[in-house]
């Protein structure tokens, strides 16, 4: 019996929409998501996907039509999911601070014909209108489906947002659900093969491509996902809903398939997070709230915990806190333990797994810093630049098969034939080895490998030998060509970020002698520079590229 729900369906839905579906239709009673003080019921979801279903079909899209979202976490999101594989459409989700070039990108190569975007985000939309203007584009502002009174008290208090211009040609999301309601649906049946979701991978080595993910893939990946994080869910009290706090980017893989869509195909309450990064308004939120679950990435996790009104809130409901996209770092799992008396469950995935491929057990009570073991129908093996298998003990690219690997990235059969071995191995493009025990360390990206005068260099290891160092607040490491010529190959480079004005402030000289009593010689930092602050993708990731490129 699933930990959710307190039955479970006689047959299993083959397809992530007739499982969706059915979740629906299961646990109509109950609450489903909840943003700025409302919340959705499962019933209240079936009928607005059901209306906003049906336009996209007066609209004239048919199945297999790609409709990009564009959207933070609010009300509007699982909505316009549902409403699109209703239809049988692709969705394709987008990150909703991307503009210009990477967001056209994205849409052209998509050949998205509808994108629902926050309101918010018209200046960097109507260039894009100019580039594609066949695209039929609906936008929700932050009140949306919140009802008179309190849609006019959010609309106060983000005023700043609510005075985004308009975007001539565009259609109001409410507009587009008010016309969906007097329409009828033609039901469309989903297929295991049909295509659910184009995941653009994060771009943070290159142009982002579009990941292919069948209906099949992620419903595969959600049921391993709950059978590995199973006795966790047992763990809530049965009489409360169970809740997700999903305090993450959800257009990113990790948020979207291991906080909403589980969430939501397990019965259980979302608690939507319009700005991840408002700390304040995430910690108000958390003192009003009861939560079990809370997926999250390294940035969050610190933030709150160092938060003042971390003391005030009650961690007492919280089972489990999961964390996946990024390293988490070993000092704020230490910290999130002492404040919530949660010990940070660290996973691994990419996009073309749907994601998730590894996770550390649920039950473990101290923070391991390696990645976990495989989850279940997942199988690894650590390969070698020719595919083959490294011997026992050798790190190596990680390779990973099982039913949630992906069909291929849109319209690129070349990349595609790239990454996949033969017997449906994927190449993931990460450095890992193995503990003795099966545990998986992540090592690093392989093309953020940097090759030394034939040696292999592993930013991480590097980075974390600069992090010891008293005033180092971040650093990231980066192979740049040789200073005589480009055959020598790549030297180091070491970009710090310092403490806060009035802290501990390492100087070059004082980096430099802590590398030599710790790093061999080709490891060392040729180049040495202090920023600001690092650049970073909207979850969180070093663009190593960015740093590459500026040199």
């Amino acid at each position: 019996m699933s930990p959710w729900s307190d039955t479970q369906p006689d047959t299993q839905p083959d397809t992530l929409t007739g499982a969706l579906l059915a979740s629906l239709a299961q646990h109509a009673a109950r609450p489903a998501a909840s943003c700025h003080g409302r919340t959705l019921g499962y019933a209240e979801l079936e009928a607005t996907s059901r209306a906003l279903a049906a336009t996209w079909q007066h609209r004239g899209l048919v199945p297999g039509d790609r409709l990009a979202v564009m959207l933070p976490g609010g009300l509007p999101l699982p909505v316009v999911l549902l409403s699109a594989w209703r239809a049988g459409l692709v969705v394709v989700p987008v990150d909703p601070q991307l503009a210009g070039e990477a967001l056209l990108h994205q849409l052209r190569d998509s050949g998205a014909r509808v994108l629902v975007a926050d309101a918010a985000a018209a200046l960097a939309l109507r260039p894009v209108l100019e580039a594609l203007p066949q695209l039929l584009v609906v936008t929700a502002g932050p009140a949306e489906l919140l009802g008179p009174l309190k849609a006019a008290l959010v609309r106060h208090r983000l005023r700043h947002r609510s005075m985004a211009p308009a975007l001539p040609g565009a259609l109001a999301f409410s507009s587009a659900l008010d016309r969906g309601r007097s329409l009828k649906l033609a039901a469309v049946v989903a297929r295991p093969d049909d295509i659910a979701l184009l995941q653009y991978t994060g771009g943070t080595t290159g142009v982002a491509r579009g990941v292919v993910l069948l209906q099949r893939h992620l419903l595969a990946n959600l049921r391993q996902a709950e059978q590995w994080l199973q006795p966790a869910l047992q763990a809530r009290p049965h009489d409360e809903p169970w809740t997700t706090v999903a305090a993450l980017p959800l257009h990113h893989v990790f948020g979207f398939t291991l906080a909403l869509l589980l969430t939501l195909w397990r019965g259980g309450r979302l608690l939507l997070v319009p700005d991840v990064a408002d700390t304040d308004a995430l910690a108000a939120l958390l003192q009003r709230e009861r939560f079990h679950l809370f997926p999250s990435l390294n940035p969050v996790f610190e933030a709150l915990a160092r938060h003042p009104a971390a003391e005030r809130i009650d961690w007492s409901g919280l089972r489990l806190s999961l964390s996946g996209g990024m390293a988490v770092d070993p000092a704020t799992a230490m910290l999130w333990l002492l404040k919530t008396g949660s010990s940070i469950i660290q996973g691994y995935g990419l996009a073309e797994a749907s994601p998730a491929v590894t996770c550390n057990r649920v039950d473990d009570s101290l923070f391991s810093g390696h990645v976990g073991y495989p989850l279940p129908d997942t199988e690894l093996m650590l390969v070698d630049d020719d595919g083959q298998r490294v011997p026992p003990g050798a790190s190596g690219e990680i390779a990973v098969r099982g039913p949630q690997v992906m069909a291929g990235y849109w319209q690129r059969p070349d990349e595609t034939a790239r990454v996949m071995l033969p017997g449906g191995w994927l190449r993931t493009g990460d450095i890992g080895r193995f503990s003795e025990d099966g545990a998986l360390q992540l090592l690093d990206r392989k093309r953020d490998m940097v090759w030394v005068g034939g040696l292999p260099v592993v930013p991480n290891e590097v980075e974390e030998i600069v992090m010891r160092v008293a005033g180092v607040r971040e650093c990231a490491v980066v192979g740049v060509p040789h200073p005589d010529t480009a055959e020598a190959g790549e030297v180091i480079k070491l970009v710090v970020v310092r403490s806060a004005p009035g802290g501990a402030a390492p100087s070059e000289a004082q980096l430099r002698e802590h590398c030599e009593r710790h790093l061999a010689g080709y490891q060392r930092p040729v180049h040495v520079e202090f920023c600001e602050r690092l650049p970073r993708s909207s979850v969180g990731k070093v663009l190593r590229r960015a740093l590459r490129e500026a040199h």
